[in-house]
């Protein structure tokens, strides 16, 4: 511990140098060849952690901070869980940035379920190789992106790796992608926290990474895991600089719902040509107006609410918008079409919060 700070083993969760207080009787030191390893491990909380991380200094780290020394704010896009529009807001992060001329690049390191490629529009391209490293692909000149996703034969084969495969194909992306002069390096991280977070934090440690965006629904059941990985961020030394509340109730203009009738037998009629007509006739005014409801039941106060608890900053919230959903299905910005002026906007004044951070 230093100036009250603790050092953590690889960037990992357990104190550098110390035996945490969970571990086995004949515990041999989570920095030791053995750890994780060895009979006395079995059972212990830590041992994946102590097995996996590697041990000693690693030499890639310096090859890693050479190459991330040309980008200016390197920042990690987080959720607990999965589903919650983690990686289409880690997209449209990237496309705001890019659109006021910012040079980013948009890292995936969702080994298993990597989205960035189709949200981008760059399904179906590869990788190419100069003598400076692996060239990303480029959604527009100032928009770089890499991914796993660019190395499968086929979109749909499924990537069954073990934790040290998945840290090496990190590692070589850190330090073998040449991104050139970046004003922003976007990371969309895996939901949880698992062997991909640990490596991420461990090989960006010494490289001044910004901090994370933390990605969240409203309902309890989400925020459960948010709480998680925010303390995950607390131990590895990752700055959190903000929670999302994504999908907080749906909002749209009254012209684009569909109505039904329903009977008391449940049978479904479509009157969605007769009541516009009804509305443009009688209260054609209706018409220019966004309904909002809300979609989850939301019984502890929402992201919002924890954030103030956790004493970490509530960046704002995004509204379900099947227009956003549309532009991410089609892998386009959602800021440069009127339709998706409802959910723009509110990504617009969260995104200048982020710039206010990160460049104040």
């Amino acid at each position: 511990m230093e100036n009250g700070t603790t050092e953590y083993v690889n960037g990992g969760s357990l104190p550098a140098g110390q035996i945490p207080e969970d571990a086995n009787e004949h515990c041999p030191g989570p920095e030791a060849e053995s750890a994780g390893k060895t009979d006395a491990c079995e059972g212990c909380p830590n041992q994946q952690i102590c097995a996996t991380a590697p041990k000693g200094p690693d030499p890639d780290l310096v090859a890693i901070a050479e190459r991330m020394a040309t980008v200016k704010h390197k920042i990690l896009v987080l959720s607990g869980k999965g589903g919650v529009g983690k990686s289409t807001f880690a997209a449209q992060l990237s496309f705001a940035l890019a659109e006021q001329d910012k040079q980013v690049g948009l890292l995936d390191i969702d080994i298993c379920g990597p989205s960035i490629p189709k949200m981008l529009g760059l399904e179906g391209q590869e990788i190419h190789q100069s003598n400076l490293g692996w060239s990303p692909v480029y959604v527009e000149d100032n928009l770089g992106v890499m991914s796993i996703g660019f190395m499968l034969p086929d979109p749909d084969e499924a990537v069954i790796w073990r934790g040290p495969r998945k840290n090496g194909l990190i590692k070589q992306f850190l330090k073998d992608v040449y991104w050139g002069e970046l004003d922003y390096l976007i990371v969309d991280a895996p939901p949880g926290t698992s062997d991909e977070h640990i490596s991420i934090a461990q090989y960006l440690k010494a490289t001044n990474v910004d901090g994370a965006l933390i990605v969240t629904t409203p309902q309890e059941v989400s925020i459960i895991d948010v709480r998680k990985e925010i303390n995950f961020c607390k131990k590895v030394g990752i700055n959190v600089l903000g929670v999302v509340e994504n999908m907080s109730g749906i909002q749209q203009p009254i012209s684009s719902f569909i109505f039904k009738k329903i009977a008391d037998d449940g049978e479904e009629e479509d009157v969605t040509e007769e009541t516009l007509k009804s509305i443009q006739t009688h209260s054609p005014q209706l018409l220019s107006l966004f309904a909002y409801t809300e979609v989850f039941h939301v019984t502890g106060g929402g992201a919002e609410k924890m954030a103030k608890d956790m004493n970490v900053p509530f960046l704002g919230k995004v509204h379900m918008d099947p227009e956003l959903s549309k532009a991410a299905e089609e892998g386009r910005s959602c800021f440069t079409d009127p339709k998706c002026r409802s959910s723009a906007s509110a990504l617009q004044r969260i995104i200048k919060k982020i710039e206010n951070i990160t460049e104040p």
